[in-house]
This record gives structure tokens, C-alpha cells and sequence, in this order.
């Protein structure tokens, strides 16, 4: 129990967060232990003010009491489905050595160099090169979906293909669909809400995410489903054309 308390900062002061990719850093002050949330597909961060109970008390896996345990505000992480986890390292050092040092560039502040230079290393579609947190750390199957989109890049395209113009036009299409969705607090589809219990609200903005059959906010034509990397992938045949190497039969 003592080790479970520290590698879960119990009596530590938190110095500051990082972030990178879909990974969270809460870091001890005076160089000390790092703790690392990752909250996976229903993981949740609710911060409860102080007097202030938590909508739903299951799932609640840990609980941070800040200050006066009477009083203090409190930090609960919630995982209904477990996909999240919470892993200590021993420094923040340590962890941008180690687990850090496999990710990809983080997705917000991408530039297209990096981009360019994480593609070439793989031949498969653009669509399962996205979703790798080892080329691109934190896109999710929404996300990759959007930007492929805005891109006007079919998600079969293999991804060491790319032109230069393809991976700048890409890179900003990544930056400005994730901004807009931090902007609107996330999307919420059955899960997710912030930090303060608020669901997110980009899902209204979503053009072609979950909407298999309905048309294409630019050209009008039916929006297309299929299977790509093992996801549910929703694009226009139209507005991101196939390169002719790309062109499969088409599932749903």
C-alpha cells in the first residue's frame, strides 16, 4: 500500500501538466514522480469543488483528496469500460526517454516536416497511419475521419504516397479539426465529458463522421461507409478521390 500511494502521488505537491498525443502528464514538483492518465474510450477526469458530490459514484477507480480530507476539493478518475489506465514513471526524464520517446509528433502541433518524415516510414493507408500513435500521437477514428476529409484525402491512400502539398495540406487540416473540436469541449457521442462533467459539443460540427448515407456537405453525393484499419470509415468517393492503386470494393 505505501508504493500504490506514492506511484499515486499521495502527499505530493503537482507542479505542472503536460500533454502529448492522447496522454497526460501530472508532474511532481522539484523534479520529482510523473503520472501518466490515459483515459482510452471512456475514461473520465472530474474535478469535484469542495462540498461538490460526483454525479455517479461507480466506476470510480481513484480519488485525489487536495488538502483537508473534510474539505478539499477532490480529482476522481472514472473508467466504466477500463480501456483508460494510470501508469507511474519516475521522472518526467524518464518518461520523455521512454514511453514518450515511441510516440509520434503530438497531432495540435504537428508541422508538416515531421509529418512527412513519420509517413514515409509506412505503406499502409493514410487512414491506419493516422490512428497510429507511433506516426501521429493523438487522433482518434472521429478525428482521422474529419481530417481526411478536409484534406480531401481518400483514407486508402497509402501514406508514404503523399505529395508535399498533400502532407502540408494535411497537417493543417489536422491542426484546424482538432482546435475546432478542443473550441466546442470535445465530442461527446456516449461517454465522454471534461473535466468538469460538461459533455462536449462538436458533435454538430462532425461533416462526415457517423453519417453513412447522407450527403456530402460539399458535392451533395451520398456519404460512403467502410472498413479501414479495422474502423467504421465514413468519406466522400467524390471530394476524396482514390488514386487507382486504392480502388476496392467498398463495405456497407
Amino acid at each position: 500500500m505505501p508504493r500504490l500511494r506514492a506511484m499515486l502521488l499521495v502527499g505530493r505537491r503537482i507542479e505542472r501538466l503536460e500533454r502529448h498525443g492522447k496522454q497526460l502528464a501530472i508532474v511532481a514538483e522539484r523534479g520529482g514522480p510523473v503520472l501518466i492518465v490515459h483515459l482510452g474510450m471512456t475514461g473520465q477526469l472530474l474535478y469535484l469543488a469542495r462540498g461538490e458530490s460526483a454525479a455517479r459514484e461507480d466506476h470510480i477507480h481513484v480519488r485525489w483528496i487536495f488538502g483537508d480530507e473534510a474539505q478539499g476539493a477532490s480529482l476522481l478518475f472514472r473508467d466504466q469500460r477500463r480501456f483508460g489506465r494510470i501508469t507511474p514513471a519516475a521522472s518526467m526524464a524518464d518518461l520523455l526517454a521512454q514511453e514518450w520517446s515511441r510516440l509520434g509528433p503530438d497531432a495540435l502541433r504537428v508541422r508538416a516536416a515531421d509529418l512527412a518524415a513519420s509517413l514515409s516510414r509506412t505503406t499502409r493507408s493514410i487512414k491506419a497511419a493516422l490512428l497510429d500513435q507511433e506516426i501521429i500521437a493523438g487522433i482518434g477514428n472521429i478525428y482521422a475521419d474529419e481530417t481526411l476529409y478536409h484534406a480531401g484525402l481518400h483514407p486508402l491512400t497509402p501514406a508514404h504516397s503523399l505529395t508535399r502539398p498533400q502532407v502540408h495540406s494535411l497537417s493543417a487540416a489536422i491542426r484546424t479539426v482538432l482546435n475546432r473540436a478542443v473550441r466546442a469541449g470535445g465530442t461527446t457521442l456516449r461517454d465522454y465529458v471534461d473535466g468538469n462533467g460538461q459533455a462536449g459539443k462538436h458533435r454538430a460540427n462532425l461533416l462526415v463522421y457517423d453519417r453513412a448515407g447522407l450527403p456530402c456537405p460539399v458535392c451533395g453525393k451520398p456519404l460512403i461507409a467502410s472498413v479501414v484499419a479495422q474502423r467504421t470509415t465514413t468519406f466522400c468517393h467524390q471530394c476524396q478521390p482514390p488514386v487507382p492503386s486504392t480502388i476496392r470494393p467498398h463495405r456497407g
